[in-house]
């Protein structure tokens, strides 16, 4: 009975396909023969990206009847373990016969929700399918616990809510016009991207009530399921003031320790350990994205306070009530996200923090190829003055003289010192538009 029902979610996803979805910046790779697995925040859109590359593979000529997608959260499948999981595939092989399994492309979805799937996924691999795509809400679906379940097999595609440039196709902003009156919109739609949320479904959402109720249900989904169901946490009050505390302090290295001290005044029980695991954890399942301090030693790195950035930004003013000095931290925590959606393998981001501060060292391999200062607006002189003096002293630290100043609007280019900076606007520098 239970292949039956696979069999007809198998066909039922077939009838759906060529998907009709909105195309991101970065696409999955097709035919690599590599399990393919898309780790990244709940409800992100990693599901629609493998949507987009089985569009691709039945453009390049691939028939629907050679790729199987199964979603393993329907009802009907809750009671699987993974002793039937061959079902899956044999259940496919008797719909289809002829089609050799060596050339099917499998896509599974939530199969995190069997325990074990694992060792079913390299069984699959090593002997009869070498294209597969895996993606899951749950926290073992994450980077730090693929790795390990997978044994170093998989190609990861990290996901995040929309780029800028992905927020207007999803808006249908036009952002390659040169008229005025629509770089007068793309301006306009950015101030809004950096106050409203980018995950996907609440871009798409028309009510201002609806997509609150969605932001604050995916945070106490992601609290209470991808962190404390999945990492054993009980103390769900404090974890929940723990969480609060980090996206406060957006922009600002954060001490857990006076968070600690914090708590325990409250009268409180909570170790220092924990509130350090739990640290660990909240970036784990990409709740935070955390940078650690420039220092020429690792173990000095290793000792300074980290800055913790928030993985989208109307979360944050849906968790948070928003305050009058948010333009400029949002607009921070807008450029971290580009930054780091961008990273090579062997790419970092860091903060610079002597006698003056730089925003954002950005390391490219072993050099650091660009250092970027973030501000709303530059039209206070001490503003102006505190920004440049930033850039120079971490350019003096770090040898870098690839100088940006990214404001709301501003644009324009000067030397200083012998360095040249360039201020840019955010729109442009998040469309790649300098």
């Amino acid at each position: 009975m239970r292949k039956d029902t696979i069999k007809s979610l198998i066909a039922l996803k077939q009838h759906e396909m060529p998907f009709d979805v909105i195309h991101r910046d970065k696409e999955l790779p097709i035919n690599r023969k590599k399990i393919i697995t898309i780790p990244g925040v709940r409800r992100c859109g990693k599901s629609t990206l493998m949507m987009i590359a089985i569009n691709a593979l039945i453009e390049s000529g691939v028939p629907v009847q050679n790729i199987l997608w199964i979603g393993f959260d329907d009802e009907r499948l809750k009671r699987m373990t993974s002793d039937d999981l061959d079902e899956v595939i044999a259940a496919y092989m008797e719909m289809y016969p002829d089609v050799p399994i060596k050339d099917v492309h499998m896509f599974f979805d939530e199969i995190q929700i069997i325990e074990g799937w694992e060792y079913f996924v390299l069984r699959v691999y090593k002997n009869y399918c070498k294209n597969i795509y895996i993606c899951g809400s749950n926290a073992t679906m994450l980077s730090t616990e693929l790795g390990t379940a997978l044994r170093g097999y998989p190609l990861e595609y990290k996901t995040y809510p929309l780029s800028f440039n992905e927020y207007c196709r999803f808006k249908g902003v036009d952002t390659d016009s040169y008229l005025e009156q629509d770089k007068a919109k793309v301006r306009n739609a950015f101030a809004e991207y950096n106050h409203t949320s980018a995950f996907p479904e609440v871009v798409l959402t028309v009510s201002e009530s609806e997509k609150l109720q969605l932001l604050n249900g995916y945070f106490d989904t992601m609290l209470l399921k991808d962190v404390a169901e999945h990492y054993g946490i009980a103390n769900l009050p404090v974890l929940r003031y723990f969480v609060k505390r980090i996206m406060a302090n957006l922009t600002k290295p954060t001490s857990i320790l006076s968070i600690y001290n914090d708590i325990k005044s409250q009268g409180l029980r909570i170790s220092k350990d924990e509130l350090y695991r739990w640290a660990d954890y909240v970036c784990d399942v990409f709740m935070f994205i955390r940078i650690p301090k420039y220092e020429r030693s690792l173990a000095k790195e290793q000792k300074a306070l980290k800055k913790y950035y928030c993985i989208d930004n109307g979360l944050r003013s849906a968790v948070l009530l928003p305050q009058s000095d948010d333009n400029g931290k949002l607009l921070e925590n807008a450029v971290l996200l580009h930054l780091n959606r961008n990273l090579g393998p062997a790419d970092r981001i860091f903060y610079f923090q002597e006698s003056a501060e730089c925003d954002f060292v950005v390391q490219r391999n072993e050099r650091v190829d660009e250092l970027i200062q973030v501000t709303w607006d530059m039209s206070d002189d001490n503003t102006r003055e505190r920004e440049i003096n930033g850039l120079l002293e971490a350019s003096r630290a770090t040898g870098c003289d690839k100088l940006t100043i990214i404001t709301i609007d501003e644009e324009s280019a000067f030397e200083i010192n012998g360095k040249t900076i360039h201020v840019m606007p955010a729109w442009k520098w998040a469309l790649g538009r300098y």
